[in-house]
């Protein structure tokens, strides 16, 4: 009966991702309070024809899984476990899109 206590102190990886169209350069750049779930659900979405950003789709649909790329940019860990650092990702977010400083041609 491992399982329950290994859930309740499962503490997710919080912080900024990026999923980039290598072959156009595009960037879906985001937060989450869970990157690991959250890379696996845009996989999901663009697998089976689900993602909600049809350019970002059509991509997926032309090029395929292999021209793309999905990687965690930064973490950041709680003050105190259980919390959820909303504002801390906001502000980070932020950052990443000022470091990067994309032109809109190269966001998703």
């Amino acid at each position: 009966m491992t399982a329950p206590r290994q859930y309740k102190d499962f503490t997710p990886r919080m912080g900024i991702y990026r999923v980039t169209h290598t072959p156009s350069g595009r960037i879906l750049l985001g937060q989450s309070l869970h990157l690991d779930g959250m890379l696996n659900r845009i996989r999901f979405q663009l697998q089976n024809g689900l993602h909600p950003n049809r350019v970002m789709q059509a991509d997926w649909q032309t090029d395929g899984p292999d021209a793309f790329m999905f990687e965690v940019l930064d973490e950041i860990e709680p003050k105190n476990p259980g919390d959820e650092p909303v504002d801390d990702l906001k502000e980070l977010l932020t950052l990443w899109q000022e470091k990067l400083n994309l032109p809109p041609t190269q966001r998703y």
